[in-house]
């Protein structure tokens, strides 16, 4: 059998002090300042302790950056001084969508590399917009040998982006089809660090070296290439336009896989890039709108191995006056491809709103081959999402000004994590190989159509208006 992949994680603490959601609030005055056993010392998670020397100062407030809000503190102070707050600059981060709980919980893991858990619990909404609004079935969750992160059985997370021929045709035993350079990726995400925001040499490099490490690809502009990530050649994947692939014939001639930018007519210049690399997988990015289903089944027929199709930075649907969200939009590009009887030929990878871990297996139940992540990798690395640019200046976090290796052992640790609940979720459905998770609806349920079955009969269909429910 061949060797298991494993990413190596290992703790990689920050380089600043997390953001954290709790400050403590304490009465000073009342405080006896004698206790032996201070329920700050006793601290399960040795929060204050590792937060700064608290017993000393007694400043307030305390920003506690690690805190599981399990409330014993406050619960266990004998003379009740001590109460939690939601930390101000707390709220301060991200928007809407990419919410403070996200970019923490994003923190924690490319801190530690392992699946995030929480003291107090989920203590949020039971359905919500978008990906929120789709459970997993872990009917199998009570199988003891079905644990894939333990070693007790193999799970496979590899997914191919190479094209795949639909037939195979023999002559007396021998096979006649001519079959392709197969592109494979042992874990089905290819890492997009850029166009969130411009980022440095020292960034990009880390983002290379742990899409080298790990065995994956990273898409990049021609213009941010440096001498420095040839050594990674080929993880890169150049985006190319009509216009600019004849002047980068050396990025084609060295990468394994090549995307370029669709505009009508693009599939006239697939012959012209695989004669500079007859072995290259070419992919076509494209934006998910309205069109986007048609666009896939023709680009099909065109011959190109993968299509990846970018929602907005939400995972909401581009140009549209009611946009839907990225779960819905996968299933008419899946379900468009198998009506035209080509999805088993091509491949499919999705961006846009990819935020967490569950995101990922969401997208392929819904159809999609891999996707491509890019804010939570600028997390991983201590980006705050700022709101705005006045807040993003004062921010004391610096994009390009750490070590390589550092930034390198947090991308792993992140994607460590998330393997490791893509897996959980796969164990507890009793699936075996991502290939196999991909379009498999039937695993999935969706409060939609649990609603409409159940509850509409009764009391008529739902006004979603404001509720960000579809």
């Amino acid at each position: 059998m061949p060797k298991k992949y494993h990413i190596n994680t290992k703790i990689t603490p920050p380089r600043f002090h997390r953001v954290g959601k709790y400050t403590t609030v304490q009465f000073a005055e009342e405080c006896a300042g004698s206790c032996q056993n201070c329920v700050k010392k006793t601290c399960v998670y040795n929060i204050y302790n590792e937060t700064r020397e608290h017993l000393k100062t007694m400043e307030e407030p305390e920003y506690l950056y690690n805190c599981q809000s399990c409330l014993r503190c406050v619960q266990d102070c004998v003379k009740e001084t001590l109460m939690l707050a939601l930390n101000p600059d707390y709220a301060e981060m991200g928007d809407d969508y990419w919410t403070p709980d996200i970019i923490s919980t994003t923190w924690d893991q490319a801190e530690k590399g392992a699946v995030p858990v929480s003291g107090a619990g989920y203590r949020g909404r039971f359905v919500g917009p978008g990906f929120d609004s789709m459970w997993t079935d872990m009917s199998e969750i009570v199988r003891p040998t079905r644990d894939g992160i333990h070693g007790r059985e193999y799970i496979n997370t590899l997914v191919q982006l190479s094209r795949r021929p639909l037939r195979l045709e023999f002559k007396d035993g021998e096979l006649l089809t001519e079959a392709p350079a197969a592109l494979e990726i042992p874990l089905p995400v290819i890492f997009e660090p850029e166009g969130v925001m411009p980022l440095g040499p020292v960034a990009i490099e880390a983002v290379a070296l742990a899409a080298h490490e790990m065995s994956t690809l990273m898409l990049i502009s021609p213009e941010s290439y440096t001498d420095n990530l040839k050594k990674y050649a080929a993880a890169l994947v150049p985006m190319l336009t009509a216009e600019n692939y004849t002047q980068h014939a050396d990025l084609i001639e060295a990468s394994k896989l090549v995307e370029l930018e669709w505009r009508e007519g693009i599939e006239k210049e697939f012959k012209a890039v695989r004669k500079i690399n007859p072995d290259v997988t070419l992919a076509v990015g494209l934006e998910l709108d309205a069109g986007a289903a048609g666009k896939a089944l023709h680009l099909a027929e065109a011959g190109v191995d993968t299509m990846h199709f970018r929602a907005d930075s939400h995972g909401m649907e581009i140009g549209a006056a009611d946009p839907r969200h990225l779960k819905d939009l996968i299933r008419d590009v899946h379900l468009g491809l198998i009506e035209g009887g080509l999805r088993e030929a091509v491949n499919l990878v999705f961006s846009g709103g990819i935020a967490l871990a569950e995101h990922l297996a969401k997208a392929i139940i819904c159809g999609a081959d891999a996707i491509t992540v890019g804010r939570p990798l600028l997390v991983a690395l201590e980006c705050r999402l700022c709101k705005d640019p006045a807040s993003c200046k004062k921010c004391p976090v610096q994009m390009d000004d750490f070590d390589l290796e550092w930034g390198k052992q947090r991308l792993l640790n992140l994607m460590g994590a998330w393997r490791n609940q893509l897996l959980e979720v796969m164990g507890a459905m009793g699936i075996r190989e991502a290939r196999r998770l991909r379009g498999e609806i039937g695993r999935s349920m969706w409060f939609e159509d649990l609603e409409r079955e159940a509850f509409e009969p009764i009391f008529g269909p739902r006004k979603t208006k404001g509720l960000g429910l579809s």
